[in-house]
């Protein structure tokens, strides 16, 4: 199973992005965020069309996510973290194929400090509360999105120039490596350690050109999917499309089977690679 996630930064506007980027990719699950487009403008038409059923959770000019599930219909088990009374649509969380689905787009937060940093280190207690529950539940689980944190120095071009930035204060870092700390495992991290490897350029100041980005997105896994993990990159080419989002989908691939006992590794000729 291949899982994926891709802040969009406008469904609408980089529709032609996102499906052209699915025909060639064919991943199982996509969380989006950013679809910057309320409830009832989502394109659910053209994203069946393109063989993916979705749940979403809309917002007129700002946030929203997105759960599409190939040849399936994700069902749907909440949406908001739990307690959290406002209205931002940063979370959902759907089943799809016996995996259960948080897709999440964490607070930027900036400028920090100040109350809207304060904002997003409460975003994350909450979520971290409920991941904790999710880990407690020992179901296999993935918290797949934006996170607006670049949690080591690898995963940011000049880690100087980003000191003072909420995505890298420390108190925003910190919090990112109290949920790993619950079990979680870091899909992109765990398996490329010491790589330099961005799911994020902005548009400004030639940073794609540069090379000068940011990894934010990421892919967390509970102990049962972990034990499945084969796989796990980044579609870096989607980023130099014309029209493209400032972001390119993050994934990783998981084995169909439960690990074998006494080896470790995924049952033999089971795997989707396999």
């Amino acid at each position: 199973m291949k899982h994926a996630t891709f802040n969009v930064n406008g469904i609408n506007g980089r529709l032609s992005v996102l499906l052209d980027w699915l025909e060639e990719a064919r991943p199982d699950v996509v969380c989006l965020q950013e679809l910057k487009a309320p409830q009832h403008k989502f394109p659910e038409a053209a994203i069946r069309d393109a063989g993916y059923g979705a749940v979403w959770l809309g917002q007129a000019r700002w946030n929203g996510v997105a759960i599409l599930a190939q040849d399936a219909d994700p069902i749907e088990t909440r949406h908001g973290l739990p307690g959290l009374k406002d209205d931002q649509s940063r979370y959902i969380e759907a089943a799809v194929n016996g995996v259960l689905i948080g897709c999440l787009y964490l607070p930027n937060s900036n400028p920090a400090p100040g109350p809207r940093f304060d904002y997003k280190l409460d975003w994350f207690d909450r979520l971290d509360r409920h991941a904790a529950e999710l880990i407690r539940a020992d179901l296999p689980v993935a918290l797949i999105g934006d996170f607006n944190v670049m949690p080591c120095e690898l995963d940011v071009y000049k880690p100087e120039r980003w000191v003072d930035d909420a995505l890298y204060r420390p108190e925003a870092r910190d919090a990112f490596h109290r949920l790993v700390a619950q079990g979680w495992t870091d899909a992109i991290c765990k398996l490329h350690p010491d790589e330099r490897i961005y799911t994020f350029w902005d548009y400004f100041r030639n940073a794609w050109g540069r090379n000068a980005g940011l990894r934010i997105d990421h892919l967390l896994l509970s102990p049962s999917l972990a034990a499945r993990l084969e796989s796990a990159g980044v579609d870096r080419e989607a980023r130099g499309r014309e029209k493209a989002s400032d972001h390119a989908p993050a994934w990783v691939e998981i084995s169909d089977a439960a690990p074998d006992r006494a080896t470790g590794r995924p049952a033999a000729g089971r795997s989707r690679n396999g």
